[in-house]
């Protein structure tokens, strides 16, 4: 029964515990260092006073004038800790003049681990030969015959334990200091890495929207075109043609859904349709000789041992040359694409009999930059220019094994 109800008032009593701690917390936010220390100073006076009763009761006046000048600086003591520390000094020297022994000279020992704690080395030791000579003075003046070396080593030692705590406290400090500049220099490289993340992605995004997008609306347009020439003359060829763009928005809406699956793990069709690979490249050939466009496709060795990374990169460098033969060359013309698999590496080489001239400025934009990312994200280089015969030439050599390491 009794620990029931102990266990009952313990749970009664969280509660209210953290409501103290948040309350000690807050009001700790609150004060500023600066009140801190004036508090501290504050207990100190009142604990140094308590100590000296007797002297106190006898005269009151006198300890009172020596121990607030000896305390009352420590309102001040992280902001200037070594004219703290040197004015308690001349403050406790006038106290040895006056041959008045007072506990307030404790507070030295405060002083001291102040300016070890947060000044220099320098002013440190500085200090330190200060508050022995203080030390020795005392020995020499208060100490009794027979105990001067005992006293004297006595409250050395109080001196060098101030000292160490305080040049302990500074380490700690420093060593705190680094740790929250590396892990703000760390949060900062995060935030760069997710900013560059993000932007490669973005691009990648856009890359697959342009392969996917452009080509079919260029084969859904040349379709358009012919099925509106041929009404009228052919309806049998018109009705084959808008058929085709039929077949073609189906396969561009099954492209996006294949890249949506890529995006999001939840996409119900991305196991039904993965990425397109070298083996989708006869389909893409029909759809651009569909599309007015005789394509001749040769694929040389094995294509089943290229990563699926790769084989939709060379897919993609097929379909954007393609689509810009189409965009860009009189009607006639035809293409040519020839792959070569081998162990190490992948040649992609897309040709045409066009004109072979350079493409309009405003032309060359985000199609060849987005090929020539797709070729180097292998250690590749993609070249796109005129032939010296005539006709254009897009041609690429992705190597696995450095994409790999």
């Amino acid at each position: 029964m009794t620990y029931a109800y102990a266990t009952a008032a313990r749970r009664w009593m969280e509660p209210w515990r953290a409501l103290v701690v948040r309350a000690r917390l807050r009001a700790r936010a609150r004060l500023s260092p600066r009140a801190v220390d004036a508090l501290f100073a504050a207990a100190v006076f009142l604990a140094l006073t308590g100590m000296a009763r007797r002297p106190l009761h006898d005269h009151p006046w006198t300890i009172v004038g020596f121990t607030a000048p000896m305390v009352a600086p420590l309102v001040w003591r992280r902001r200037a800790p070594f004219a703290v520390f040197l004015t308690m000094s001349a403050v406790a020297f006038a106290q040895w003049l006056a041959d008045l022994r007072l506990p307030a000279d404790i507070a030295l020992l405060i002083a001291l681990y102040t300016v070890a704690a947060y000044a220099g080395r320098q002013r440190t030791w500085l200090s330190i030969g200060v508050l022995e000579g203080g030390v020795l003075l005392a020995a020499i003046r208060w100490a009794p015959d027979d105990r001067g070396a005992e006293t004297f080593i006595g409250l050395s030692a109080m001196v060098v334990a101030a000292s160490v705590i305080g040049i302990n406290m500074r380490g700690r400090r420093a060593a705190m200091a680094l740790l929250e500049e590396r892990a703000q220099r760390l949060e900062r490289e995060r935030d760069q890495q997710a900013q560059l993340a993000v932007a490669g992605e973005r691009s990648r995004i856009a890359r697959e929207m342009h392969d996917i997008v452009t080509h079919n609306l260029s084969v859904m347009v040349a379709l358009a075109d012919g099925a509106v020439f041929a009404q009228d003359r052919t309806p049998e060829l018109a009705t084959t043609a808008m058929r085709q763009v039929s077949t073609t928005g189906r396969q561009a809406i099954t492209d996006m859904r294949r890249f949506l699956g890529v995006l999001r793990a939840d996409e119900p069709d991305a196991l039904r349709h993965p990425m397109p690979a070298i083996a989708q490249l006869e389909p893409l050939a029909d759809q651009v000789r569909a599309a007015g466009l005789p394509t001749c496709l040769t694929v040389d060795g094995d294509p089943a041992s290229a990563p699926a990374a790769a084989q939709l990169t060379v897919y993609r460098l097929v379909q954007e040359a393609l689509t810009n033969t189409l965009k860009h060359t009189p009607p006639g013309t035809s293409a040519s694409v020839y792959v070569s698999c081998a162990d190490q590496k992948i040649t992609v080489d897309v040709t045409d009999d066009g004109p072979g001239t350079e493409l309009p400025a405003a032309t060359t934009g985000h199609g060849l930059h987005g090929m020539r990312e797709r070729a180097a994200a292998y250690g590749g280089e993609l070249t796109a220019g005129p032939r010296p015969g005539g006709g254009w030439q897009v041609r690429a050599v992705l190597a696995l094994n450095q994409n790999e390491a």
